[in-house]
């Protein structure tokens, strides 16, 4: 009977070492596939980056932003200037009109004047000074008049409407009248002169 006991003992003795042992086994197992698992997700990871397509899309999603983000820039640029362009324009008619109101009362009031004189001299007088100041003024804002009669006929500045046999013969290829007189803004061309050319 000993022998038996001692049997049994051993056997249960045995089998719990077995139990102890295998759940060990298990986790030194479980450590073993954790291993390929990370170094597998690492090296998809460097796939990934180093995946041509991958880095195509990225240049081009960084560009495309860039892009964006200059085009609207530009549009700001674009919407600020024309209305500061429009804000100028306006502004600098309001001036010259503002100016000219001025001139617009000598006229109105040489007008009811000539109403009650009868004399020519006082008229043409009044005239001539309204004329003069508003030239004063057009002056002021960059108008300049050409000065055309007896120049050299020359089409960046004149413009012929005829020719006739001219009077003398220095005055052949010459302006010998003026039928619209011509006028520089800010020494450019505003309006060409209207002239009669010798031949």
């Amino acid at each position: 009977m000993t022998n038996n006991s001692q049997t049994k003992d051993q056997s249960e003795e045995l089998e719990n070492k077995a139990n102890t042992e295998e759940p060990e086994a298990s986790k030194s197992g479980e450590g073993e596939n954790t291993e390929p698992e990370a170094e597998e997700q690492h090296s998809e990871a460097e796939d990934t980056q180093d995946d041509p397509l991958t880095k195509l899309q990225a240049e081009y999603d960084n560009l495309n932003n860039k892009y964006l983000r200059l085009y609207s820039e530009f549009e700001n640029f674009r919407r600020r200037t024309a209305k500061e362009r429009l804000e100028t324009i306006s502004k600098a008619g309001a001036d010259v009109i503002e100016e000219v109101l001025p001139i617009v009362d000598d006229f109105d009031r040489a007008i009811k004047s000539n109403e009650k004189s009868e004399d020519p001299e006082a008229l043409k007088e009044g005239f001539t000074l309204i004329h003069n100041k508003l030239m004063r003024i057009l002056e002021s804002q960059g108008l300049k008049p050409m000065d055309s009669m007896g120049k050299p006929f020359d089409t960046e500045y004149h413009e012929a409407i005829t020719n006739i046999p001219a009077p003398e013969e220095d005055q052949k290829g010459k302006v010998v009248d003026v039928a619209e007189k011509g006028y520089f803004f800010h020494d450019k061309v505003l309006r060409y002169a209207k002239v009669v050319v010798g031949q």
